[in-house]
């Protein structure tokens, strides 16, 4: 079993930033992708980033690259989430996850364990 317990969340003007924290415990995760997504009001869940335990591939989404950035403290099994030039559409709950990729890639493609997620609003 693993707990993931996110944190860092709140209020931001746009254009500001933010960084979410994940801190992981329970049974060994090295073979395993954590990472984030997000869920707005009246949307459908959706990948934001993630990075392999073991060896550090990254992926990101689309509408997040170059303004996101993720990162693991292993020392701490903790994974990072810097959110800068945030817009008013990344208001959402981010919620962090680990699971596993069907490709080599750092995108999630099943999810084992979730966090119970952190809100992030971003106002004009």
């Amino acid at each position: 079993q693993v707990q993931l317990v996110e944190s860092g969340g709140g209020l931001v003007q746009a254009g500001g930033s933010l960084r979410l924290s994940c801190a992981a415990s329970g049974r060994p995760f090295s073979s395993y992708v954590v990472g984030w997504f997000r869920q707005a009001p009246g949307k459908e869940r959706e990948f934001v980033s993630g990075i392999r335990w073991s060896g550090g591939t990254i992926s990101y989404a689309d509408s997040v690259k170059g303004r996101f950035t993720i990162s693991r403290d292993n020392a701490k099994n903790t994974v990072y989430l810097h959110m800068n030039s945030l817009k008013l559409e990344d208001t959402a709950v981010y919620y962090c996850a680990a699971g596993t990729s069907d490709s080599g890639s750092a995108y999630l493609d099943r999810v084992h364990y979730w966090g119970k997620g952190t809100l992030v609003t971003v106002s004009s």
